[in-house]
């Protein structure tokens, strides 16, 4: 089974996960911000991963520290439950969209780590939460998942859409990335033989 269990714990944030790739979409998410709660479980959904999270975190400073160490352990749980990629396809992409909204998102899960977002979120906040926070979000994961990650903002400009948007773009990417192709099982998808 491809699955992970990551605990984190620091001075601004305690932190248990686990992550199942072969799922069915089950999640049980509390972070103690509910619009992380909404993105990580719509995530769970459309990639069709399992996925526990339970975090507490100082949100009475603000939500900065949880959602970055939130994706920090959630790219670890990948990095760990991919192990040495053999057999996964390596690369996904989508262009999706929601109502005005469309991303377009590819990934490949190379072992380099790197993030490209050309968004635009014009709003500050969507309720209580900082838009700036879901770049945050997807840099701990990149960087911990050692993956090559492009969101690009083709459309849209309602920040809750767009950001929905990227979260559920993201996980049709991954889910069609590390997805095992049955023709290269037992193959390590790059020509240096290791990623």
């Amino acid at each position: 089974m491809r699955r992970a269990e990551i605990s984190r714990d620091t001075k601004e944030t305690r932190i248990a996960l686990s992550l199942e790739l072969d799922g069915t979409g089950r999640s049980e998410i509390k972070t103690g911000c509910g619009f992380l709660d909404h993105m990580l479980t719509l995530f769970a959904a459309h990639g069709r991963f399992d996925l526990k999270v339970n975090c507490v975190g100082d949100v009475e400073v603000d939500y900065h520290h949880t959602v970055e160490d939130v994706g920090i352990c959630l790219g670890l749980a990948f990095a760990e439950a991919l192990g040495d990629k053999r057999g996964i396809t390596r690369y996904g992409n989508i262009i999706l969209p929601m109502d005005e909204a469309l991303i377009l998102t590819a990934i490949d899960f190379s072992g380099r780590a790197y993030l490209g977002w050309e968004m635009n979120i014009a709003a500050q906040k969507v309720g209580d939460f900082d838009t700036e926070l879901a770049q945050e979000f997807w840099l701990g994961f990149v960087r911990n998942s050692l993956c090559t990650l492009h969101f690009q903002q083709l459309a849209g400009t309602n920040a809750h859409h767009i950001i929905e948007c990227a979260f559920k773009s993201a996980a049709r990417s991954i889910s069609q990335a590390v997805k095992i192709n049955p023709a290269f099982a037992d193959e390590i998808p790059s020509t240096k033989g290791v990623i």
